[in-house]
C-alpha cells in the first residue's frame, strides 16, 4: 500500500477514503488509535492477524497493547460516495479537524492531522532513512 493523499473531513466527521487504498483494504475495515497520534486503518484480515499476535504475548506485555488498540477501535464501512464516518473519539485522539492526510503505509493506512503530518515528514531526513536502511542490511 503506497501513497499520500490530502483530504478534508466534513462537518459530520466523514472522510473520503482514496479508491486506491479501498482496493487494498476492502469496503469495510478497522480504524483505531495509532502511534504518533495518528489513526491506523487495517483490513479485517490484517486486524485479525494483529489480534492473534497480541493475544499470543504474555499478559504482562499484551494488556497495554490490547487496551490501546482494541478499546477504541471502530469498524468503518465505505458509503456510496467513498466516504467513511470517523467516530468522534478517534477524531479527538488524532486531533483531526478539517485537513488530513491519508497515507498508505505497507500493510495499513494512516490518517494524520495535516499540520502534524507535514511537521513529522519534514523531520524524516534522507540521512535518517539511510541509517535505518543500513540497519536492515540495504
Amino acid at each position: 500500500m503506497l501513497g499520500q493523499y490530502p483530504h478534508n473531513i466534513d462537518a459530520k466527521g466523514r472522510l473520503f477514503f482514496p479508491a486506491k487504498l479501498r482496493e487494498e483494504l476492502g469496503d469495510s475495515f478497522i480504524v483505531t488509535k495509532g502511534l504518533d497520534n495518528c489513526l491506523f486503518v487495517y483490513s479485517e484480515e490484517a486486524w485479525a492477524e494483529l489480534e492473534k499476535k497480541i493475544a499470543a504475548l504474555p499478559m504482562s506485555k499484551s494488556r497495554g497493547l490490547q487496551r490501546f488498540f482494541f478499546s477504541g477501535a471502530a469498524s468503518c464501512e465505505v458509503d456510496a460516495q467513498g466516504r467513511i464516518l470517523l467516530p468522534t473519539h478517534l477524531r479527538e485522539y488524532a486531533d483531526l479537524k478539517k485537513e488530513v492526510y491519508v497515507l498508505g503505509v505497507s500493510g495499513r493506512a494512516e490518517i494524520w492531522n495535516a499540520e502534524r503530518w507535514l511537521a513529522y515528514s519534514r523531520e524524516v531526513t534522507s540521512e535518517a532513512a539511510a541509517e535505518a536502511m543500513d540497519e536492515l542490511g540495504f
